[in-house]
């Protein structure tokens, strides 16, 4: 096991009817800008519970995050923040609402160009605003983590940042707020969170068997609930209760501390969303399976233990097993809706070139738990994707 520290200060306030304890958990004395996305919060009635729990709080409500938020929005609401002296953010909404929110809460306080937090990965935040969030949709969990991930269309990128300075202070997570989203938005969460746990688990050993047994129990969940969420008559609170917590832990430090970690079926798929507008897990979906195969060597012994301790994989060559392991995977997000070919969304051999390119542009060209997914080896990885 390696190094680490891990510090995780976000109060996680879970189960049925919790948005009423905002009363608590927001300062009394806040003036709260609430941030929210489309038009559900308001029509599923999520909206006004958050505002009955806030009381006499001054509050106003910016609106129109989009998926996979942009820039050019999160700057309407930091001039917003700036003109009216909020102090305080809540964000009302799922990962893209909460990843904004964390945009602004550092924008809002920070001296210079704000493109600048993106283009320094966040190692120039010094400050933010206190904010707390309300989840509606279990994926990225960015409801406990200080990471957010920001697109500027006007240039087709799409950046990652962090800070310390950017945990939630809370986080309310009531399973009951999924039962409206539609399913394949629950796909999305599903593989969100699957690939989440991927990325901090399928690398090379470390002789981290805690964490290694902790990851294998999240996608074990994944597998057995996914299929469910899909099928159910109506929503099922602990199957929701599962998803939304599952979720939260992928991608909440835990797993990934004193591990080695992956991260380019991200950093690649952030390119995909950019250029082409495709849902962040559906890209996840698309680079995945052909990473694995691409870099079956590098990751052939935990590949092994994956296909054993998640799929049963036992039989055949460890070769067969390995090839057997990411034919499931691909086979799982498939059964979930998600396809995972480029093909699917109408691109082709042509749409490689542009990607390596972005990839290039944005830095992203030691990719991996080794630092050599080079863009001669992203390519293969998209063309394997075709």
């Amino acid at each position: 096991m390696q190094n680490f520290d891990f510090h995780n200060p976000t109060h996680i306030v879970f189960g049925k009817d919790r948005i009423a304890d905002l009363a608590n958990l927001v300062p009394a004395a806040a003036k709260v800008l609430i941030l929210v996305g489309g038009a559900s919060a308001e029509k599923t009635g999520t909206l006004a519970e958050v505002r009955q729990a806030l009381g006499a709080r001054q509050h106003s409500t910016f609106s129109g995050i989009e998926p996979n938020p942009g820039f050019d929005t999160a700057m309407k609401a930091v001039q917003l923040v700036r003109e009216g002296g909020f102090d305080f953010l809540l964000a009302v909404g799922g990962g893209s609402v909460i990843d904004a929110a964390k945009f602004i809460a550092a924008a809002a306080l920070f001296e210079g160009d704000a493109w600048d937090i993106l283009l320094q990965g966040g190692r120039n935040i010094s400050q933010a605003l206190p904010f707390g969030t309300v989840l509606t949709l279990p994926a990225t969990g960015s409801e406990m983590n200080n990471g957010s991930v920001i697109t500027r269309r006007d240039i087709g990128a799409k950046l990652p940042f962090r800070s310390r300075h950017l945990y939630p202070l809370f986080s309310v997570l009531d399973p009951t707020k999924t039962y409206t989203l539609p399913l394949p938005q629950i796909s999305n969460g599903v593989v969100d969170a699957f690939v989440h746990t991927v990325e901090q688990y399928l690398t090379y050993p470390a002789n981290a068997p805690v964490q290694d047994r902790f990851a294998e129990s999240l996608l074990q969940t994944l597998v057995e609930i996914g299929p469910r969420l899909l099928t159910a008559t109506a929503p099922d609170y602990d199957d929701r209760a599962s998803l939304m917590w599952t979720a939260t832990l992928a991608l909440n430090g835990l797993i990934g501390a004193g591990v080695p970690q992956d991260w380019a079926t991200h950093m690649i798929g952030h390119e995909l969303t950019a250029l082409h507008n495709i849902d962040h897990a559906r890209t996840l979906a698309i680079v995945l399976p052909a990473l694995l195969q691409e870099r079956r060597a590098q990751k052939h012994a935990k590949l092994l233990q994956y296909g054993e301790r998640v799929w049963g994989i036992r039989s055949g060559s460890e070769d067969e097993r390995v090839t057997a392991a990411i034919e499931h995977t691909r086979d799982f997000f498939e059964r979930m809706g998600i396809p995972t070919r480029l093909s699917a969304y109408g691109l082709g051999a042509e749409a490689i070139d542009v990607v390596v390119h972005q990839l290039e542009d944005h830095g992203m060209t030691q990719l991996g738990e080794h630092s050599d997914i080079t863009p001669a080896i992203s390519r293969r990885i998209l063309e394997g994707a075709l």
